[in-house]
């Protein structure tokens, strides 16, 4: 079992608050998805942030990347039952059993979230990070859905349960999102 983020075991960088990005495994390097993950792992960690995903590939690589080229901690919440190696760009491997503790894992360590555009992974964590802080079983945290993609989903579940209004920000571009964790978090 890995260390919680709150056991001396695990540190970030500077203990910097980390953002948990989101994102499709499945993202090519010339997509439009990759790059706007690099992009924001650049940003977040040009702005003192440490950055956590998946730690696989795709958007979960591009963040990493941009995180790392830029100076940045990277996080990456691995599962063992899976056979996929991290990316090169994760410095901090978390190693949980399976998929559900990752997900888990990378919900409890995470000071804000980001869901980037990807399929039915991305949209049960940005569901489940979504929920627990709806319900608050998590306390209320930053959580962003970067670009157009999800705008329809959040606007749907808004409209249909008014209540769930508030938790989610959305931001057209990398540099709105990293507004938000600005006015909400100080990185140190």
């Amino acid at each position: 079992m890995s260390p919680h983020p709150s056991s001396p075991a695990f540190s970030s960088s500077a203990d910097s608050p980390i953002i948990t990005v989101f994102g499709s495994s499945r993202s090519t390097e010339s997509s439009e998805p990759y790059r706007l993950a690099r992009q924001l792992g650049e940003a977040l960690a040009q702005a003192g942030f440490a950055v956590a995903s998946g730690g696989y590939g795709g958007v979960m690589e591009a963040v990493s990347r941009g995180a790392a080229e830029a100076g940045g901690h990277v996080v990456g919440v691995l599962a063992s039952s899976f056979s996929s190696k991290p990316n090169r760009w994760v410095q901090q491997e978390i190693v949980v059993e399976n998929w559900e503790q990752r997900l888990r894992r990378l919900i409890a360590i995470g000071d804000g979230y980001v869901a980037c555009p990807g399929g039915t992974g991305t949209l049960v964590e940005l569901a489940v990070a979504w929920e627990m802080m709806h319900k608050r079983i998590l306390p209320r945290r930053p959580l962003v859905v970067l670009g157009e993609f999800w705008r329809p989903v959040v606007e749907q579940i808004e409209t249909a349960d008014p209540k769930s209004q508030g938790v989610v920000f959305q931001a057209d571009s990398v540099p709105a999102a990293l507004e938000v964790f600005r006015q909400q978090l100080s990185p140190k």
